[in-house]
């Protein structure tokens, strides 16, 4: 398992993270960071919720730029900028026949087709983002003609199906990342100084203070297990057992928060595989002798061919037939 970040390498890669939103290059990206490319893919490789962010927002730019209308907004820049364009030539009508038979005039434009490629590159965005209006976009196709593809391929409806079940894996496994302390998504104001208290009265600060006690000092009650009037003393037992368990995981939790900020500081985990002691070195277990205390079989009984172990030696070796912690066998027994 990799190292959690600490808060300076999460600030960083939330910068990088917005800024290849707007870019969709991760080189250009590093560039205007002034970081090398090399140090943000090793966090990728390492850690599996930075990489699914990293890829939702590739599919995030690829969208932009496949917008139409960021497009045509780009193109009115440029022309702006170089002055007026030559206008297009018209393209030359055709005849089409319709499948009912009629004959049509129509204008040959500039549609495109749905590519291998196409499909590859949804199918890779639908992998990050789980979202099929998105992937789409970032392909440079409408969500429609993908649903009609499924619809009439069935290889590429499972490779769909497949991709998004990776999207909806990989999305899930990221927010449970950022749920923890170690991903520093929340503690930003932890880190700031506090805003200046609001003039009030001593009556007023009182009043917050006493509304606010069991939340801030004491173990508040969850609402679904107040205390009611007339509940037994089964219901009055669950509601103490569910507050100690609350307030184990409250302590669970702030345990995680201070070993956060001790990483964050470089300081050694207080229960890591350092802290273990080394295994103990053991000689192979066969070549133990001299530890049973099973006695020797008597020289003066003679072997009974009927008896299994009748052939064992008289002496302590081991046989395979007699039992090795000793014990009475019904052999041995007398009548």
């Amino acid at each position: 398992m990799a190292r959690p970040l600490s808060r300076a390498q999460q600030l960083e890669n939330a910068a990088f993270l917005s800024l290849l939103r707007t870019t969709g290059n991760v080189r250009a990206t590093c560039a205007a960071l002034g970081r090398h490319r090399a140090l943000f893919t090793r966090r990728r490789a390492k850690h599996p919720g930075f990489a699914a962010e990293w890829d939702a927002a590739l599919a995030i730019a690829h969208a932009a730029l496949n917008d139409p209308a960021r497009a045509h907004a780009r193109e009115t820049q440029g022309a702006a900028r170089s002055g007026p364009a030559p206008p297009p030539s018209e393209p030359e009508p055709h005849l089409h026949r319709t499948p009912g038979g009629r004959c049509q005039l129509r204008r040959a434009g500039t549609r495109r087709r749905l590519t291998r490629a196409g499909e590859q590159a949804f199918l890779a965005a639908l992998s990050a983002t789980a979202n099929i209006r998105l992937s789409a976009a970032a392909a440079g196709f409408s969500h429609s003609a993908f649903y009609a593809r499924a619809k009439a391929s069935p290889g590429f409806a499972r490779e769909m199906r497949l991709a998004l079940q990776l999207g909806y894996d990989r999305i899930e496994l990221a927010l449970l990342e950022s749920a923890l302390p170690q991903s520093h998504r929340d503690d930003a104001w932890r880190h700031n100084d506090p805003p200046p208290i609001p003039p009030m009265s001593a009556n007023q600060a009182l009043q917050l203070m006493y509304l606010h006690q069991k939340q801030a000092r004491l173990q508040e009650e969850p609402a679904l297990i107040k205390r009611r009037r007339g509940e037994s003393s089964d219901v009055h037992s669950f509601r103490l057992a569910a507050m100690y368990q609350a307030h184990a995981a409250e302590q669970r939790a702030l345990f995680a928060i201070a070993e956060a900020e001790r990483r964050a500081q470089g300081e050694p985990w207080l229960f890591g595989p350092e802290h273990l002691p080394d295994p103990p070195i053991l000689p192979d277990l066969a070549q133990v002798t001299g530890w049973s205390k099973a006695k020797a079989r008597q020289a003066s009984r003679k072997a009974d061919p009927s008896d299994d172990a009748g052939s064992a030696p008289a002496s302590g070796a081991y046989h395979p037939d007699v039992a090795l912690f000793g014990g009475w066998r019904l052999g041995d027994w007398e009548g």
